[in-house]
């Protein structure tokens, strides 16, 4: 069986930016084990896998280690292929994952694309010493969210200096970290740690944007802002926190498209 893939680099308008991710669409579902054995084979933070059913598409996410219950920047990435390749005349494409219910992305005609997901409920927790080691700083303060911790900082430039210890993340039973502070040119910055899943550090994670967004809303009282995740390859993206929900914005690029064997 030859199946199509393309790699697309989400949340960026530049080729090696933003976040890549592979993208298969089927015409119906593989087994679980081959769609994980080719995740691993792409070595890319995630591989998404959709399935056109009625009106919407079924999706799943894999990264190289486990399957996961939500992430951004693939469902961008497979929004990004329907639009360009097989909904050519639609502007709105319906998602439905069994582990976070319905999604939509929507197309502007400038080029940026729009995720509405559903918002994390954030409870604040007293700090945690294993955390702060393996971070390599104290926060202002911790909270948890649904598969994440979210650790808060003064500044940007206290975000750009973590250098985490990927060992003792690792260890730690959670999905990933998110570190946080004010932006210098934009309202807020981010980095992401997902070690146990395989992934040390995420270019751009757009699902943990929906824990960023409500707490930022709250603490600089807007409901749209603007957002960078300080990784290598940095990332640009638009929330806009609309209670229930967080609406996403990026754009996106293709990279390659080919066939496997399978």
């Amino acid at each position: 069986m030859r199946q199509k893939i393309y790699q697309i680099d989400a949340f960026t308008n530049q080729t090696f930016g933003g976040n890549p991710a592979a993208v298969c669409i089927l015409d119906s579902w593989l087994n679980p084990e081959l769609m994980q054995k080719i995740a691993q084979e792409n070595n890319l933070a995630e591989t998404a896998f959709a399935v056109k059913k009625d009106e919407l598409y079924e999706i799943r996410w894999f990264t190289a280690e486990v399957e996961v219950d939500l992430c951004g920047h693939a469902t961008l990435a497979t929004a990004f292929v329907l639009f360009h390749f097989y909904e050519l005349k639609k502007n709105t494409v319906q998602f439905y994952s069994g582990r976070s219910g319905n999604l939509t992305v929507n197309k502007a005609n400038n080029g940026w694309l729009t995720m509405d997901f559903p918002s994390d409920n954030l409870i604040a927790i007293q700090n945690i010493e294993e955390l702060d080691n393996a971070i390599g700083q104290v926060p202002l303060k911790t909270l948890k969210g649904k598969t994440d911790y979210m650790m808060v900082y003064r500044s940007q430039k206290e975000i750009e200096a973590i250098e985490p210890n990927h060992h003792l993340l690792a260890q730690l039973d959670i999905r990933g970290v998110i570190v946080t502070a004010p932006g210098d040119e934009v309202d807020f910055v981010s980095r992401f740690f997902a070690p146990a899943c395989g992934i040390p550090e995420d270019p751009v994670t757009g699902s943990a944007h929906t824990s960023l967004s409500p707490y930022w809303a709250e603490v600089l009282d807007k409901t749209k802002m603007s957002a960078k995740q300080l990784s290598k390859r940095g990332g640009d993206l638009v929330c806009e926190y609309l209670g229930e929900r967080v609406k996403i914005s990026g754009k996106a690029v293709l990279y390659l498209t080919g066939e496997i064997d399978i």
